[in-house]
């Protein structure tokens, strides 16, 4: 439905260009001809010899002819485009509605009648809706098209609406569908309530009070305290400016050192050259992660040959070369042997316990803890271009032409990728920041995460609180940034310009049970964090959830704001988690250079299996660099010459010295000539 109505505002926006210039001069004409009346009246000449004047009667009878045809209704809108497309909706309609069984609140009832009399007249045959049909669901801008000049209700206007409906209330959790996992009730989606009055009376793994009352108190302690300080000390705030109730903050100057750079440079160059196939066999050695990619059926651990197969495999996915240029390039591996692999040993699973060991074996060699201790994370998207028709893929005039999927990346503070998911590159990536905090199978403590201006949301700041993260995202429109106080704003006259609003107590106290109950199931994973964020972002009936939810988002970003412009030492670090996070995505297009970078898988399961794979050889060259590099700064404490400060300013990210492309051998004795080509295959 949703295609269906883009395509009927794309064909009236066509129609409106395309008549565009014939209705110009259609208003020209009427405005030439009611001035020629205007001056006959005003004259007292003869109206008809003043339009001919103007313009020759036969001119004016043909133009009036054409205007009638270009006529659309005075409240025309695309809608009454959509009926010449109904038999597409034809080919899936009654298989769809014989289908799945919906259900709902009372108040959606007449949309499943109507949805049960559509079914009935598929399986019977018939071609009109019955008179006693209910139409209590039909919107008023659809009436005007289902009910005809006659009265009689159209058939292809009725079901279009009844589907129309149907979309709209399952996005909005009137309808839930039986058996489906996205759509199913709301309650369904969380630990059932008895559980949850026995739980939150013992013992919860949530970081705030059980109680309303507590919380409340607690965080006005922790506003107030903060908004007492910063009004005290806005004077002495270097790079901050509150005037005309806008914040600015100076942009940080860079203090990285000059000579970082070349201290990096002079300890990668004493890194030995090395293929990529030869780092990932060596780092699965060290580090035993191909061990992990058990198989499905039987879980086993690869053995012998089976792991350069296995390797060969990811190498494929992750470069995205694919299985068959990767067996054309590999002797002695077949394109079905790697199949077979990514088939049974590379599912999501298995990948995430390879990914996790990798970065374990990360977090515990000690140049790591140079640059982290593992608190700390970045998460960012990396837009790809799908060329497919996927359902996953979307258009954004942002990206260019094209529709693609971002490759939405979690990276520890020690340059490990610990996290990776395919998301629509139009979703809003803050929904996704707590699924990569709670679901990774890491040794990685995260305590503080940060994102770009696009990953952040009020909800998101008030879940990342009671799961016990702290939630710090870049943030680049700052200035039009609303803060709120708990207390009233006149309590804080230095800073009440920029205090736009009171947070809603009431609401909070109201619904507090239910949020925890919420961020419980979360917790839990009974449901995604990605999943509910995005139901009550859309169900209409969890506005109260979303609300307070939202209220309490708004508690945590005023604290982390008012921390923000206070303390230059938290927006350094922001600044560095996205450094590395960018960097990241940096290398991630060097790897992923196969079919110009492009995925061309349309079901998102074979998308992500590419983007973890992908994930792998990020790892995998990590480790390998970072191995490596501590034994560059070895060798060069021997002599003397460490700088041990700059160690935390390079990365273990470098790729000039690891060779993506393989071997091309040029063999003169197998040149074919003109009188013995090479046998076609029959």
């Amino acid at each position: 439905m949703m295609i269906l109505q883009s395509k009927g505002r794309k064909t009236q926006e066509e129609m409106q260009k395309e008549n565009g210039k014939a209705v110009n001069e259609k208003v020209v004409h009427f405005a030439d001809i009611g001035a020629a009346l205007i001056q006959a009246r005003n004259e007292g000449l003869d109206p008809f010899n003043a339009i001919e004047m103007i313009m020759p009667w036969d001119k004016i009878v043909s133009s009036v002819e054409e205007a009638q045809k270009l006529a659309r209704p005075m409240d025309y809108d695309y809608l009454d485009l959509l009926e010449n497309r109904f038999s597409y909706l034809r080919k899936y309609t009654p298989t769809f509605l014989k289908s799945f069984e919906f259900r709902s609140t009372q108040g959606t009832d007449p949309l499943l009648q109507a949805l049960k009399t559509l079914n009935e007249i598929n399986e019977s045959g018939k071609r009109k809706i019955p008179n006693d049909a209910p139409v209590d669901f039909i919107p008023k801008r659809w009436k005007k098209h289902v009910y005809g000049e006659d009265g009689v209700i159209n058939r292809h206007y009725y079901e279009m609406a009844a589907l129309t409906e149907l979309k709209n209330h399952i996005r909005s959790g009137d309808i839930s569908v039986v058996g489906s996992r996205l759509h199913k009730d709301f309650e369904e989606y969380l630990v059932p309530k008895e559980e949850w009055t026995t739980t939150r009376l013992t013992e919860t793994k949530l970081a705030v009070h059980s109680s309303a009352d507590e919380y409340l108190e607690e965080r006005r302690k922790s506003l107030a305290q903060r908004l007492t300080w910063v009004s005290n000390n806005l004077d002495s705030l270097e790079g901050v400016n509150i005037e005309k109730a806008k914040i600015r903050v100076d942009r940080l100057e860079k203090n990285t050192p000059e000579e970082a750079r070349a201290f990096s440079l002079s300890l990668y160059n004493m890194l030995p050259r090395i293929k990529l196939t030869d780092l990932l066999m060596e780092v699965a050695h060290w580090t035993g992660f191909d061990e992990m990619l058990i198989h499905a059926s039987t879980n086993g651990p690869p053995k012998g040959e089976e792991k350069v197969v296995l390797m060969a495999a990811l190498m494929a996915m992750g470069t995205n070369i694919g299985l068959t240029k990767m067996a054309e390039a590999t002797p002695g591996v077949t394109y079905h042997q790697m199949a077979n692999a990514a088939q049974w040993r590379l599912f999501d699973d298995a990948i995430s316990r390879a990914q996790a060991t990798l970065v374990n074996f990360q977090h515990k060699l000690k140049l790591a803890s140079y640059w982290g201790d593992g608190s700390t994370s970045s998460s960012d998207g990396m837009r790809v271009q799908v060329v497919v028709s996927s359902l996953h893929a979307d258009a954004n005039p942002h990206y260019g032409s094209g529709k693609g999927a971002t490759i939405y990346r979690f990276t520890s503070d020690q340059f490990s990728s610990f996290y990776t998911k395919v998301i629509n590159t139009n979703a809003r990536d803050a929904v996704h920041v707590i699924d990569g905090l709670l679901h990774h199978e890491t040794d990685l403590n995260i305590e503080e995460h940060f994102t770009d201006t696009a990953g952040y949301a009020d909800s998101v700041f008030g879940l990342s609180h009671l799961l016990g993260f702290r939630f710090a995202p870049r943030l680049r429109d700052l200035a039009d940034s609303k803060l709120f106080t708990i207390q009233t704003p006149n309590e804080f006259p230095k800073l009440e310009n920029i205090l736009r609003g009171r947070i809603n107590t009431k609401m909070i106290q109201e619904n507090f049970d239910d949020v925890l109950r919420v961020a419980h199931s979360i917790r839990e994973g009974k449901v995604s964090g990605s999943l509910i964020m995005g139901k009550l972002g859309s169900y209409a009936r969890q506005n109260k959830l979303a609300t307070t939810l939202r209220e309490m988002g708004r508690i945590e970003k005023t604290i982390f704001i008012l921390d923000y412009i206070s303390n230059e030492t938290l927006r350094r670090r922001i600044q560095r988690g996205l450094n590395k996070g960018e960097a990241m995505n940096g290398l991630a297009r060097a790897l992923f250079f196969g079919k110009r970078g492009e995925l061309r898988e349309r079901g998102i399961q074979d998308q992500l299996q590419r983007a973890s794979a992908l994930n792998i050889l990020i790892n995998a060259i990590s480790v390998w660099n970072t191995v490596y590099l501590t034994e560059a700064t070895k060798l060069l404490k021997e002599k003397g010459n460490l700088r041990e400060d700059l160690l935390k300013h390079i990365s273990p990210l470098g790729w000039e010295h690891i060779n993506f492309l393989g071997e091309y051998n040029f063999d003169a004795s197998k040149v074919a000539s003109l009188n013995s080509l090479r046998p076609l295959i029959r």
